[in-house]
């Protein structure tokens, strides 16, 4: 049973109808390439579908002589009435209810969902996920969070058809008995959160990104007394954490400035977030570590975790009880993370993550040599993700394996970690970091003019100042760049050269997967000439 659909009550139904009745589920982005649709729905053999609406209805009748596994294809939204005729799904709820159908108890080992892979190296590769993948993971997750109930409430932001925002909200939630709410789109984030009054989210260092650079523009444009409060709260809270580090208790002056931000400012900013959220987790991406420690601040914890499709997906997790910033958690119950040195880095501290445990994929679909190659002989699953653990078990995520590359110089370059820190300055949209076998990496980036111009104001003084701030060019853009990465990371790994693109990254052009991940091949192919005008330059 397949879906084509957003998040929206019928998608959850849908879910639960499929596995209700022993069924695999394979949902499907709306947002998404029609090749992309007609690939997963030839190589899971769907039979069933639902469409969200009568135009992606229309897309999927386009080439349904290529897919002819499908026997019935229905709509959510559509024409209502005798109109709708058997095609809808309300005509097919309206003949279950005459002619109920017992429901089947799956065992842990039976495949619940096929959940296609991003597709960031090729063709999307689909994932068998078990029952039991789902359940250990929902149940390790929680006991990371046991103060969650069903009195809690999500603002549903990450999609469903991703394993993320699939197990850790959907699922969830549903065994808490909590309540979901639907953004209305990226844009009205915010105004969704004050209708709907969140009490915890799910979400990506995107998100969270953005919540941070609009308080600081939004702190910056109001100026005056409302700055100098929240710029002092900012430093005494940094001033507590400190000493907290060192086992000290801040002194008065520093309790005193923090309860004044609390009352005067930070309150405030919680109230605009609904006034109820008391905490966040996020996932894809390590969070910056000074944007973490922002959240906790101001009274909204965000915790790191990590994990992948094929691990259902969680494998490590922050939480209340154990946080460690900069890293993303220990290992969920009865998981367990090894670190394999020995995949061709110089580096002698990470590795390789390899996972075991009852999340584990059960395998590929239809993928018998990619499904060995993912695994290790004793069954743990290679990640390719780059890792090390701590004294205390703390997981740090220091790169992508087959995203690394060399320099002509030799010295590895992990450009993940520095298109994060790049996409921290404010005006920044989207940016990727290049330089395999040459002499030094160039950055590809889109950039927000009006933003860059009023960052600059920031930076060359008062509103009333005579320097005018120059326009954003590829060399002011340069220099503003690498003045921020200094000290941060290595001479050698920061961008001599720029490249400033007219549009950013997305999933309209394919330059971004569905989980807003970098689709570096597509890019490469599409500025090729630009990258190498900037070498021969």
């Amino acid at each position: 049973v397949g879906i084509i659909a957003d998040n929206r009550a019928e998608w959850a139904i849908t879910a639960f109808a499929a596995y209700g009745l022993g069924a695999r589920f394979v949902p499907m982005y709306e947002k998404e390439l029609r090749h992309v649709w007609r690939h997963i729905i030839q190589d899971s053999g769907i039979r069933v579908l639902f469409a969200a609406n009568d135009q992606v209805r229309r897309a999927v009748e386009g080439f349904r002589t290529e897919v002819p596994a499908l026997e019935h294809l229905l709509f959510i939204d559509g024409p209502s009435g005798p109109a709708a005729g058997k095609g809808s799904m309300a005509a097919l709820e309206k003949r279950g209810a005459s002619r109920p159908v017992p429901a089947v108890r799956p065992a842990p080992q039976d495949a619940a969902a096929l959940i296609y892979t991003s597709g960031t190296t090729g063709s999307p590769k689909g994932v068998v996920l078990t029952h039991g993948n789902f359940t250990s993971n929902i149940l390790a997750g929680f006991k990371r969070y046991p103060h969650l109930n069903a009195g809690d409430r999500s603002l549903s932001i990450l999609p469903w058809a991703h394993s993320f925002g699939q197990t850790a909200e959907l699922y969830l939630f549903a065994m808490l008995g909590g309540s979901i709410a639907f953004i209305g789109g990226t844009a009205t984030i915010a105004s969704d959160m004050a209708l709907a009054r969140p009490t915890f989210l799910f979400g990506v260092p995107r998100v969270f990104n953005r919540i941070y650079n609009a308080l600081w523009q939004e702190v910056h444009r109001r100026g005056g007394l409302a700055r100098r409060l929240f710029t002092m709260g900012v430093a005494a809270a940094e001033t507590r954490r400190r000493l907290a580090a060192k086992g000290a208790a801040p002194p008065l002056w520093t309790r005193t400035k923090l309860m004044v931000a609390e009352r005067l400012v930070f309150r405030k900013i919680r109230r605009k977030l609904g006034g109820r959220l008391h905490g966040a987790i996020s996932g894809s991406a390590t969070m910056n570590v000074e944007i973490g420690h922002f959240f906790a601040d101001i009274g909204i914890p965000v915790y790191d975790c990590y994990g992948l499709t094929e691990t259902s997906p969680a494998v490590t997790m922050n939480g209340p009880s154990a946080n460690r910033p900069g890293s993303v958690g220990r290992p969920l119950d009865k998981v367990r993370v090894v670190i394999d040195r020995d995949f061709g880095s110089d580096a002698a501290a990470d590795g390789e993550i390899i996972v075991y445990g009852p999340n584990v994929m059960k395998g590929y679909h239809n993928l018998p040599e990619a499904t060995a190659a993912a695994f290790t002989s004793d069954g743990g699953l290679r990640t390719g993700d780059r890792g090390r653990l701590d004294p205390d078990g703390y997981l740090f995520i220091t790169g992508r394996i087959k995203e690394q590359y060399k320099l002509d110089n030799g010295k590895y370059v992990f450009p993940a970690a520095i298109e994060e820190e790049i996409k921290l300055l404010p005006w920044v949209l989207n940016a990727m970091i290049y330089g395999e076998g040459r002499p030094c990496n160039v950055c590809l980036m889109a950039g927000d003019a009006s933003v860059y111009r009023a960052w600059r104001l920031r930076q060359t003084g008062a509103p009333g100042s005579r320097a005018l701030p120059p326009e954003l060019t590829p060399e002011s853009a340069a220099r503003a760049v690498a003045g921020f990465l200094h000290g941060k990371f290595g001479d050698y790994e920061i961008p001599r050269h720029l490249i400033l693109l007219d549009e950013d990254f997305s999933l309209e052009n394919g330059m971004l997967t569905q989980t807003m991940k970098l689709k570096r091949r597509a890019v490469l192919d599409r500025y090729r000439e630009r990258i190498e005008a900037a070498y021969e330059g």
